[in-house]
């Protein structure tokens, strides 16, 4: 069925029968359309998107513990026309927070420390360290200048470098308001958490994780990317321009650390998303404290917000060459995320087009002037 603009679905209709009928795989967008699928819905969206150049990786849908769409698009290698696969690992960019949040509230839950120490406790000579608490860090609203907008940058971002010396580079900056007043998103806080996770548990920010989240999930095919590392299944990240597909410019995986060096892919944070909904990773109160809204609605590691009526606790990624989306709508007990080994996406669209598709709320197909320019989010992430 070759259709150029996708009909308004029926909020009641769909409310009453949509994830019934999706179990069995017959989700319908209306009578005269009964025979198209959630997956052929999915299909044609993100084939749209491969036509026009504006995506290229994995989407994941899941409701109830179930996984209803699972299927990659594009390539994860064009110079050896290897296709996105479930399987394929995808450079996560900011969407790594989320697992750095969830570290300090296990140390917090051990007795290690307190989300409303101050950080001078953990490093005695940060300036204003008095004034700044790890909450503050956790929830943006410390203050601290975010290292990623200052414009030396994009070369900085390819030197090697340990978490204690990139702390430096924004360490004797002067706070952009008092802690706690504003919010204003920082990827330079986070790099003060995953110090923190490594000051106090006595190990590296990748092998804690790998420990004491992504072990226990069975999370085999996630982790700290390094570029030196031969990985099974990594995607190749691309930036378009003008004259077309580059390869994306290199990163020093040092640099991102606790806010944006993990990789993973979508059957793994399939798992994560499980896990969220028990007490395996974290107990009751914490998740509740991390899906706790606070200034700029943003909580523990995530965002927390409503689309079309339904609660999501959601967050993106974006760094060199890749952008990704992770969205939970609690209420439905539904998983929406995708990966992407391209840049620029417009990951703010593509995540609202999703939720529409799945909650039977209107959405046109992609076009170039509808997915074109870059992503409102993306100097964020």
């Amino acid at each position: 069925m070759n259709i150029t603009k996708p009909k308004t679905l029926s909020k009641t209709n769909l409310g009453l029968t949509c994830f019934a009928i999706l179990l069995v795989l017959s989700f319908s967008f209306s009578s005269s359309a009964s025979d198209q699928t959630l997956q052929d819905i999915v299909d044609e969206y993100f084939n749209a998107c491969v036509k026009i150049g504006k995506f290229s990786g994995i989407v994941l849908i899941a409701k109830d513990g179930e996984i209803l769409v699972n299927r990659g698009y594009g390539l994860a290698n064009r110079e050896h026309d290897v296709p996105n696969t479930p399987q394929t690992k995808f450079r996560l960019g900011s969407m790594t927070k989320q697992f750095t949040a969830a570290a300090i509230m296990q140390l917090q839950e051990q007795g290690k420390l307190n989300v409303e120490d101050s950080i001078d406790k953990y490093i005695p000579d940060y300036p204003n360290g008095d004034r700044i608490t790890l909450h503050h860090l956790l929830t943006h609203t410390s203050g601290i200048p975010n290292l990623t907008d200052f414009p030396e940058h994009r070369k900085t971002i390819m030197i090697p470098s340990p978490v204690e010396k990139t702390i430096l580079r924004f360490k004797d900056k002067p706070l952009e308001f008092t802690p706690g007043e504003q919010f204003k998103y920082s990827n330079s806080g986070y790099l003060l958490l995953g110090y923190v996770i490594e000051k106090i548990s006595g190990k590296t920010y990748e092998d804690y994780l790998e420990k004491n989240i992504f072990h226990p999930l069975n999370m085999e095919n996630s982790g700290y990317d390094h570029h030196s590392t031969i990985l099974k299944n990594r995607a190749t990240g691309y930036h378009l321009t003008k004259d077309g597909l580059i390869n994306a410019p290199y990163v020093a995986m040092s640099m991102p650390h606790a806010g944006g060096a993990l990789y993973s892919t979508v059957e793994d944070l399939f798992l994560w998303d499980r896990a969220l909904y028990t007490e395996n990773i974290l107990k009751k109160s914490s998740l509740e404290n991390m899906f706790t809204p606070f200034k700029g609605n943003y909580g523990y590691g995530w965002r927390i917000d409503s689309i079309f009526g339904h609660k999501r606790i959601h967050h993106g990624g974006s760094i060199l060459g890749f952008q990704t989306h992770i969205a939970r709508y609690v209420g439905d007990n539904t998983l929406v995320v995708f990966l992407c080994n391209q840049r620029p996406i417009n990951t703010k669209k593509i995540s609202e087009d999703l939720a529409a598709i799945v909650f039977g709320e209107a959405y046109e197909l992609p076009t170039d002037d509808k997915t074109a320019g870059k992503d409102e989010e993306k100097k964020k992430k």
